[in-house]
């Protein structure tokens, strides 16, 4: 029989990972994506036209795609200048269809038919809301981007993150974690995109009913002004909290590259800090460690390591 995955996430992490190397193989993927980013070109459409942020979706969408080279370079063409200067060709298509079909799900059923996705692509809600961030220093941040880039110099570890105003899940996205044989959560940024999907209303209740088995893919590296100085324990007891509920694996990587390799990595990506600490004394029944590097000089994840490993979950 085949199985029924459902991820959640967004950003660039869960599409190219764990979309990429799920996509053709014999099962059926439910994606749930987050939608709340003020950030970029997606979150300058939802500014100027208050649309549901398209950036997530796109990239999950995207990465399921069965077309042309021709199609798949259109979708991804970002302007370099003028009025449009920094917009992606996608976003903008996602944005026209939603102004003009004032419908969220006969957007979604247009981008299947173009894109031929053979799996089912949701958002996590189709309401209005922003990620808050209260810091042990008694500030608050709202807004997803302030939280993924933060500008206040000092750093204070994050105390709360909670959803202003509270939002519901849509309703076939809880459906699909239900439905589950495995859940799968991540990987990508803990508390500006995870946390924005885990906290709708619904969905820690879905989780809790659900038939599979929950996994959390751990990032491979901590983030300045979020996951400063986590393990790979950490950041698993952080999605605990947000589901108010165990986890049943947590999927991690154990090959710590070389200092200059890592400093290398972090030239292009100085908002990376370090390589995921690994905690002695991991349950082995829940806690799944191997060298998931995709080993092409960068610190990414192995889609195809990485789709072994849940596929055996």
């Amino acid at each position: 029989m085949t199985k029924k995955i459902t991820a959640m996430g967004g950003g660039n992490a869960m599409p190219k990972v764990v979309l990429v190397g799920l996509k053709d193989l014999d099962v059926e993927l439910s994606v749930i994506c987050a939608m709340l980013d003020t950030g970029g070109s997606s979150g300058r459409l939802r500014k100027d036209y208050k649309i549901l942020a398209p950036g997530d979706i796109r990239r999950a969408f995207l990465a399921l795609a069965n077309t042309s080279p021709v199609i798949e370079n259109f979708f991804n063409y970002r302007f370099e200048m003028g009025e449009l200067k920094g917009h992606n060709m996608a976003n903008l298509f996602i944005a026209a269809l939603e102004l003009s079909t004032h419908n969220y799900e006969d957007t979604i059923e247009v981008l299947n038919k173009i894109l031929d996705v053979k799996h089912r692509v949701f958002p996590i809600t189709l309401e209005k809301s922003e990620v808050c961030a209260v810091l042990e220093n008694g500030q608050t941040i709202s807004g997803e981007t302030n939280i993924d880039k933060p500008k206040h110099k000092e750093f204070s570890k994050i105390k709360k993150i909670y959803l202003n105003p509270p939002v519901q899940a849509y309703k076939k996205s809880l459906e699909a974690i239900k439905e589950a044989d495995l859940i799968i959560i991540g990987p990508g940024d803990l508390y500006s995109t995870l946390a924005q999907i885990l906290l709708c209303k619904g969905v820690k209740e879905a989780i809790k009913e659900r038939k599979g088995k929950t996994v959390y893919v751990v990032n491979l590296m901590t983030k300045d002004g979020e996951t400063n100085g986590f393990s790979v324990a950490d950041f698993s007891r952080e999605i605990e909290k947000f589901i108010d509920n165990e986890l049943d694996y947590v999927v991690y990587n154990t090959n710590i590259p070389p200092s200059d390799y890592v400093l290398r990595f972090k030239e292009k990506h100085p908002e990376l800090l370090e390589m995921a600490r690994i905690d002695d004394k991991l349950s082995e029944n829940k806690f799944v460690g191997s060298d998931l590097l995709a080993g092409n000089g960068d610190i990414v994840h192995s889609p195809t390591k990485l789709a072994k490993i849940l596929m055996n979950l």
